[in-house]
């Protein structure tokens, strides 16, 4: 799936550089965590009433998770946003933007567990306080390939220089 870049047309990141994009987790699947989430607490009480704790606990611990999840999917919209004053990271208590002279390399790392391939995108970042960070972003937070943002993260950030 291609995420469409606010206020563009384009419906793919190849077909021409986005002037301002903007990827989150799937409106789909933050929808099946709200599901997922409210059936986990429809199991609670059904659970609860039975007397048995060791199954009162999984589905707690499942209906706390699959929350937190759908929780976090839906606040932290959207995840990325680069345009051409930096990048902003969407998180669960607020975005933080970075401009682009604190943004050092972007690259995408290829990773191979368990018998399959993960790609993820990787930004160093350097605030004006001298703190390093590792920003690291899967296609589940994107909603889109991390080569293909990549690319589009690259393009916006020649075209602001």
């Amino acid at each position: 799936m291609t995420a469409v870049a606010e206020g563009a047309g384009a419906p793919d990141a190849r077909e021409s550089p986005r002037p301002s994009g903007a990827w989150s987790p799937s409106p789909g699947l933050v929808g099946l965590a709200w599901v997922g989430a409210a059936a986990a607490v429809a199991w609670c009480v059904l659970v609860a009433g039975s007397g048995d704790r060791v199954g009162l606990l999984l589905a707690a611990v499942a209906a706390v998770g699959l929350g937190l999840a759908a929780v976090y999917g839906t606040r932290a919209r959207p995840r990325l946003r680069v345009d051409a004053s930096g990048v902003t990271v969407g998180g669960l208590a607020a975005a933080r933007h970075h401009p682009w002279p604190e943004v050092g390399d972007v690259r995408v790392l290829t990773v191979r567990r368990l018998g399959r391939e993960s790609t993820l995108l990787e930004f160093d970042v350097v605030g004006p306080d001298g703190n390093e960070r590792l920003l690291v972003f899967g296609r589940l937070d994107l909603d889109d390939d991390p080569v293909d943002v990549a690319e589009a993260v690259r393009a916006v950030r020649e075209e602001s220089r």
